[in-house]
């Protein structure tokens, strides 16, 4: 087995963030797994994204051409990277920013209103958690209760904060 995610957004949205998750689970389930970002200058605000592989085997390279799954948090990052997805991939587009629809028919695309869902667990900055749940829900990948406890392990600082991101995990593995 080998994933390989793409994830893209602006600056500020907690994409990097969101790679990261992925990644700490998958070390957490005994996976091999690389996390690449990259991000221009001016970070928040600025486009950035990150590459993902989680594998069983060893990773020959962090550098993504063409995605199993590409997580589009802005209209931006969809232009950009939609056409990369291989076919029969998957393309998860964050609809509380993104209007336009996918021009691709060959691939699966999930539309997920993760501000509306994020608000509804309490904290608008948990839109990339949300986003979160649905990709491994989509992917089945790992257990909610894997990802949730790697939530709470890097989070463990700011307790106050754990709450709202356990929520919003859940609504969005619950959204699709």
């Amino acid at each position: 087995m080998e994933e390989k995610i793409i994830i893209a957004g602006f600056g500020g949205q907690g994409v990097l963030s969101l790679g990261q998750f992925l990644a700490y689970a998958a070390i957490a389930d005994g996976k091999e797994v690389t996390w690449l970002p990259s991000y221009g200058p001016e970070m928040r605000g600025g486009t950035s994204n990150c590459s993902v592989v989680i594998s069983d085997e060893k990773v020959a390279s962090p550098i993504i051409s063409n995605p199993d799954c590409l997580i589009a948090l802005n209209k931006p990052s969809l232009y950009k990277f939609e056409s990369r997805v291989k076919p029969g991939g998957t393309i998860i587009v964050n609809s509380s920013l993104i209007s336009d629809k996918v021009s691709r028919d060959d691939v699966k695309v999930i539309y997920l209103n993760s501000l509306e869902l994020a608000q509804e667990a309490g904290h608008p900055k948990t839109a990339n958690i949300v986003v979160l749940g649905a990709y491994i829900k989509h992917s089945g990948l790992f257990s909610l209760d894997l990802v949730a406890e790697t939530i709470k392990e890097k989070f463990a600082e700011k307790p106050k904060v754990i709450p709202a991101n356990l929520k919003a995990l859940e609504l969005g593995y619950n959204a699709i």
